[in-house]
């Protein structure tokens, strides 16, 4: 049976993640969606919200957090679906996951690729996070949670845009494509989008385009200062708290991009990346890459999340194509220099 891709809607307390799912169940797009719901405390008041429709499953765990304390019940979770939809009790073409507001997308994306069971049921397409246009200045600085919801995701989406101006639409948007330069951004205010921007996005597909703001590559050249600040232990949000009209706005979360046109030995790129996950896999949220290979006639795929990295073969190289390596690494306080460096010694 073909496996059922699966989205992970996320974002900060009171983004607008429950109005965009009510509008996605609402709408009438064709599909049929599971979703699998959860907020913190004994009541789950989102089921009050949420729109009730035969044609919808919603499985409710109400007793923590869908990425943390619960993490079984998730997998318990999508088995039970899974199981109902072979058995013909259930039918439904997509599913979707809204996690806490709290929550931190990581290890619910590491479920998929985790639990075989789950694996060879559901296809993860995409993390989506929302964000509030109005607090998200004020969240970044003071969450850590809400960096990662930005820095795991494959696709923005901004809410509560009409209630601010557009300088600060602009350099909101500015500062996400610094911590997330992979993630197209757009707007969703009273959760309208289209449909074919929240399903069947193949986020987490391995692919041959390699999805890199172009402005980010140009703002990385240009701002060292940013770009080369490293963190030690000691230095946790303390510089997080500048004036939200200052430039800039150094958050612990952020990308960097390695590029080369000269092709990398296997040998020294397996080794080295496998010492790059165990040391520093924790705080590497999301990595991808597009990699010319020595004496190979095919780009080689690669990408992870913390310490799961996997890899595939990609389209043979054109020959009117320039061959290159382009990577793009997000994360905690990651130190560009040791990463760069280390590819660097990785080449031919």
């Amino acid at each position: 049976m073909k496996l059922v891709p699966a989205t992970i809607l996320t974002g900060f307390l009171g983004a607008g993640k429950t109005t965009l799912l009510n509008r996605i169940l609402r709408e009438p797009h064709g599909h049929r969606i599971a979703v699998i719901e959860n907020e913190f405390g004994e009541e789950n008041i989102d089921n009050e919200i949420l729109v009730q429709d035969s044609k919808e499953q919603i499985v409710e765990m109400s007793n923590g957090c869908i990425c943390c304390t619960v993490r079984g019940d998730l997998i318990v979770a999508l088995g039970t679906l899974a199981q109902k939809r072979d058995a013909g009790e259930l039918d439904f073409d997509h599913l979707v996951i809204e996690t806490t507001g709290l929550a931190n997308p990581g290890p619910v994306a590491q479920t998929f690729f985790m639990d075989d069971e789950v694996a060879a049921h559901f296809l993860l397409d995409a993390i989506i996070t929302v964000v509030d246009a109005r607090h998200a200045m004020h969240q970044l600085d003071e969450h850590e949670e809400a960096q990662r919801q930005v820095g795991f995701a494959d696709k923005l989406l901004l809410s509560k845009t009409d209630l601010v101006g557009a300088e600060e639409v602009a350099a909101l948007t500015a500062r996400l494509k610094r911590i997330n330069p992979r993630a197209p951004v757009s707007t969703a205010d009273f959760g309208r989008v289209p449909i074919a921007e929240v399903l069947d996005l193949r986020g987490f597909n391995l692919n041959d385009k390699l999805e890199i703001d172009p402005d980010f590559l140009t703002d990385e050249e240009h701002e060292h200062a940013h770009a080369d600040h490293d963190c030690d232990d000691h230095c946790g949000h303390e510089h997080a708290h500048h004036d939200h009209h200052h430039a800039h706005h150094s958050d612990d979360i952020a990308a960097f991009v390695f590029r080369s046109e000269r092709p990398f030995n296997t040998a020294r790129l397996d080794e080295f990346l496998g010492g790059l996950v165990q040391v520093f896999g924790p705080r590497m949220l999301r990595y991808k890459g597009v990699l010319w290979m020595e004496d190979a006639d095919r780009k080689v795929l690669f990408q992870g999340v913390h310490q799961m990295m996997g890899t595939d073969i990609g389209a043979k190289w054109d020959d009117a194509e320039p061959r290159g390596s382009k990577m793009v690494f997000i994360g905690k306080n990651l130190p560009k220099d040791v990463f760069v460096q280390g590819l660097e010694q990785c080449l031919v």
